[in-house]
Formats: structure tokens, C-alpha cells, sequence
């Protein structure tokens, strides 16, 4: 009988994935959580399934209702989830069903399969089980040996322990790579190898990095995971190249050869060294041939990384771009918001937890969101932006009120000096000039092929926009160009920004990187 109800429970369970495929109510990631999840009987209406994932189990809870209908509906009757967390164990079934024999039939058994069979008692099955405790004992010990052996994994610092998915706050912005990140970590997708995620400096890459380097080492330490920036890939490769053994440069490639998950960062600080970029093109080769997973991040696209003079070549854009490319975009005033009111909770609890009395106050909702008008979009500097106003919150609380919006103002303009700063048209091309490498006289000549004319079309608007000149002043800053054709590069940019994501993206980095919230 009791097979018979897990055959029921695989069946439905089946029927149930089926129905939330094809229904897309949930995102990819959750459905590959679901399909981690197994089936263990069927009973009174209800489902029950064992995750070994403690995530996998938060994810799914919390995504029960819609699970449950779609089993409600595969069953053809009122159906309830029931989900728990069981950790993987070492005893197998064959212990327990040898445990079932009788003497006699033990003997028969090594009488028909040639072998003799000791008879089964507690101690025998506690044996086996001895046995297989040993196997994973020496597994562990491999495992431990291996990351000694490995130079190039290092230990978790306290503050690093830190970046993990639970700590990441999302939105629409950032969501995407966030769910590519999870399903990397949990070796649930192997068509994201190469996983890349570009954008610029502070909305998060080095969080979602680190976050899976967290929850490979905690979840699944037999994969050895190892996170380096492109200074230390630099730094490892320059090295072993000058060492006085000849042998430093293939002990090196074997510890990068021998790592299961590969996390780089800021790889665009590569460009330009060649000896560096070769080496990381063999290793990447490797690595993605063997099946290991590698994870990148960078502040641009990877056909961004191959222009310019100190571009990557052709070969290696193409290997980059070969898995799956992520953006992480600039948060909207609806996410910083949801940034502040979370650094704020973070800050306070964790005030209170240390005893830290000048950072137990609270910031007032009406604040908080008057802070979100006011803050950039470099999401590190937005946490201390968090910090100074908690603690003249917690000022102002013992005075008897509450902080004043002059204080967030004050705070503002000291975390972002440069927003309040005039910006000239020179500003905006020379930083136009150095996002598309292109040199002055091309930028505000007449050359017309796409890339100059969409960086001159830029460099138009952003001018417009930030500078407060007159077309004609404008036209003046770009080879004299008439009103009409100042117009037209304004009009040209607005239509651009509202039809394509990418040149929206594009746009706002250059706009960012002029105001200056780095």
C-alpha cells in the first residue's frame, strides 16, 4: 500500500510541474526549486514533499498557494501542500531491507547470488551503517584536503558572511540577476556558465558574487568555490609568471583548474593586459569544458569590453558572452525606498542587539521617503547615506522630536557634493568621449557612423540636460551646429530611451557617471 502512495504522490507531483510550466505563474527559478523538491506520500488531501534546501523550503512555502491550486487541479479535487526540510543522510535502503530477512531467507539469498550472507542482526545493519558513515567521513576529509591543497580559497571574513540572498533587496531593477545568481548557486542551471552580470559601480554585483560563494559554502561544501577580483587575478598570474621556479606558472593553472564554481569581478580592470587575458581565456576554456561553473561580473556589457584600444579581442567577448548576460540597473525612487527602509531595520536591530544606544532611534516613513528623493544611485554609499540620518534620528528622538528634513538635506549634499555641483558641456563630453573611446574632433565633427552619431546624440541631450545652455550654446560646444540639429539629437534620444531598455541603460550610465554618485 505504501507504494502504491508514493507512485500516487510521483504522479501527481508530475501532473502539478506540468500544470505551473505551462501556466508561467511562477518564475524559472522557483520551478527548478519545485522540481528539486521529492514526493514522499499522498494522504487526506495532502501532498507531502523533503527538500534537503532550507531556501529551497522558505521558497517554496511561501509560494504555496498557487502550488496548490495547480495540484488542486491535477487531482481533480481539493489538494493541500505540505513541504519539510529533510537533510541528506548516509544509510541506504539496502540495509534496511536486508534488515527484513529472515535467517532462512538470507541464506537463500546468498545461496541463489553466490555470496554469503552473515546473519542479520542489529549489528550487522549498524555495521553497514558504520561502514557508509566512513565513506562520507573520508569524503569529507578528501573535500578538506583538497581546499588546504588550494591557495587560492581563502576563508569567509565576518563582514563578507554577511552578503547573502537573504540580505539582498530586490526590485525590478535587479531581479533578474538575482534569480540567475540563485539558480548558479544552487547548481540548478547549468546553461548559465558563463553567468555575467555587468553594471555600473554599487547596485549590487559584488553582493550577488558573494552570495553565491555563501551559499555554496554553507549548502554544498564539496564544490570547491572561490572568489577573486580582477587586481587579485592580475596580481596570481603576474606573480607566478616572475617566480624563479619555472613551475609556478602550471602549479597555477592546476589550483584555477581544480576549482569547481569560478567567481571573477570587475573583470573589465583585465583590459589591456594581455598575458593576464590570455591566461583567463585558457582557464575559462577549461574550466566551462570540464563542467565547472563560472561566474563574472563587470561595469560594462561584454561587446563594451571589446571597444576601445585596450578592448578584449574578439575570441574572448564571444566566449563571455556565450552563457547568460544579466543587467543590474540603477534603482528607481521605488527601490531606494525599499533600500532605506531595510538598511534602517538592519541598522536599528542591529544597534540594539550590540548595545549601540546612538543607533537605536527610528526614522520616521514621511523621512524615509523624502531620504529616497534626495539619494543617489550608488547603492553602498545609500547605506551610509542610512546611517547618518538613523543616528541624527536617534539625536533628535532624545531631544524630544524628530529628525528635520534640513538635516536630510545636509546629509544629502555631503554623501553627494558633486550633485550640486554646475556641470559644463565639457563635462558631458569628455565623459561621453571616454564611455564610447572616441577622441574630441570625432565627437564634434561630422563623422556619421552609428556609433559616433549615437555618442554625439548623447552627448547633445545629456548637455541639455544637465547644463542648463541654450540650444544655440549647445550647438556652439558640438562644431556649430545649428538649433534644428540640436533639436533633432533631443528628439532623437527621448524616441531611443523610451523603445530600448539597452539605450536607456546606456544613457543613465553616462548621466551617472557626470553627477558623480560613485
Amino acid at each position: 500500500m505504501e507504494l502504491s502512495l508514493e507512485s500516487d504522490a510521483e504522479a501527481l507531483w508530475q501532473d502539478a510541474l506540468d500544470l505551473l510550466s505551462q501556466q508561467q505563474r511562477l518564475p524559472e527559478s522557483v520551478l527548478a526549486m519545485l522540481r528539486n523538491c521529492t514526493p514522499v506520500s499522498m494522504e487526506n488531501g495532502t501532498l507531502r514533499l523533503t527538500t534537503p534546501m532550507r531556501l529551497v523550503l522558505k521558497t517554496v512555502s511561501k509560494n504555496a498557494p498557487v502550488v496548490e491550486e495547480c495540484l488542486t487541479q491535477a487531482a481533480f479535487e481539493p489538494m493541500s501542500l505540505d513541504i519539510s526540510f529533510a537533510p541528506v543522510t548516509t544509510t541506504q535502503e539496502a540495509p534496511q531491507a536486508r534488515s527484513s530477512m529472515s535467517r532462512a531467507e538470507a541464506d537463500a539469498w546468498a545461496a541463489e547470488t553466490g555470496g554469503a550472507v552473515a546473519p542479520v542482526t542489529p549489528r550487522t545493519i549498524m555495521g553497514d551503517t558504520w561502514d557508509e558513515g566512513r565513506a562520507l567521513s573520508a569524503r569529507q576529509e578528501e573535500n578538506r584536503r583538497r581546499r588546504e591543497r588550494n591557495p587560492l580559497v581563502e576563508d569567509i571574513s565576518q563582514a563578507t558572511s554577511k552578503l547573502t540572498f537573504d540580505r539582498f533587496v530586490r526590485g525590478d531593477e535587479n531581479d533578474i540577476p538575482y534569480q540567475a545568481a540563485l539558480q548558479v548557486a544552487n547548481g540548478m542551471n547549468s546553461t548559465y556558465n558563463p553567468l555575467f552580470i555587468y553594471g555600473k559601480s554599487g547596485l549590487g554585483k559584488t553582493h550577488l558574487l558573494r552570495a553565491i560563494q555563501n551559499y555554496v559554502a554553507r549548502n554544498d561544501p564539496s564544490r570547491l568555490c572561490v572568489y577573486r577580483d580582477a587586481s587579485s587575478f592580475i596580481t596570481d598570474y603576474t606573480e607566478a609568471m616572475r617566480h624563479s621556479e619555472r613551475s609556478a606558472a602550471s602549479v597555477l593553472r592546476q589550483n584555477y583548474a581544480d576549482i569547481d564554481v569560478l567567481i571573477i569581478d570587475d573583470i573589465q580592470k583585465m583590459a589591456g593586459k594581455a598575458g593576464t587575458v590570455s591566461f583567463f581565456f585558457d582557464t575559462f576554456n577549461e574550466l566551462i569544458g570540464n563542467g565547472k561553473q563560472i561566474v563574472l561580473a563587470a561595469d560594462r556589457t561584454p561587446a563594451q569590453l571589446g571597444m576601445g584600444k585596450d578592448s578584449f579581442d574578439e575570441r574572448v567577448t564571444s566566449r563571455l558572452s556565450s552563457g547568460f548576460t544579466a543587467p543590474i540597473q540603477i534603482p528607481s525612487y521605488e527601490l531606494k525606498l525599499r533600500l532605506i527602509e531595510t538598511f534602517c531595520e538592519r541598522m536599528r536591530e542591529d544597534a540594539e542587539r550590540e548595545n549601540v544606544p546612538a543607533l537605536s532611534g527610528t526614522v520616521p516613513h514621511e523621512a524615509m521617503s523624502y531620504m529616497a528623493e534626495l539619494a543617489g544611485t550608488n547603492i553602498r554609499v545609500i547605506e551610509g547615506f542610512c546611517q547618518r540620518c538613523l543616528f541624527a534620528a536617534t539625536a533628535a528622538e532624545g531631544r524630544g522630536g524628530q529628525i528635520a528634513r534640513e538635516e536630510i538635506e545636509g546629509i544629502a549634499k555631503e554623501c553627494w557634493p558633486s550633485s550640486q555641483r554646475t556641470v559644463s558641456i565639457e563635462d558631458v563630453q569628455r565623459a561621453v568621449e571616454k564611455y564610447y573611446d572616441i577622441d574630441h574632433t570625432s565627437l564634434v565633427g561630422n563623422k556619421r557612423n552609428k556609433g559616433i552619431m549615437e555618442a554625439r546624440h548623447i552627448a547633445i541631450w545629456l548637455s541639455r540636460d544637465l547644463c542648463e545652455k541654450t540650444f544655440a550654446d549647445i550647438g556652439k560646444h558640438f562644431g556649430g551646429r545649428s538649433h534644428a540639429t540640436v533639436m533633432h539629437s533631443i528628439g532623437f534620444v527621448d524616441e531611443a530611451k523610451r523603445n530600448s531598455k539597452a539605450f536607456y541603460d546606456r544613457l543613465m550610465t553616462i548621466r551617472e557617471s557626470i553627477v558623480g554618485n560613485h
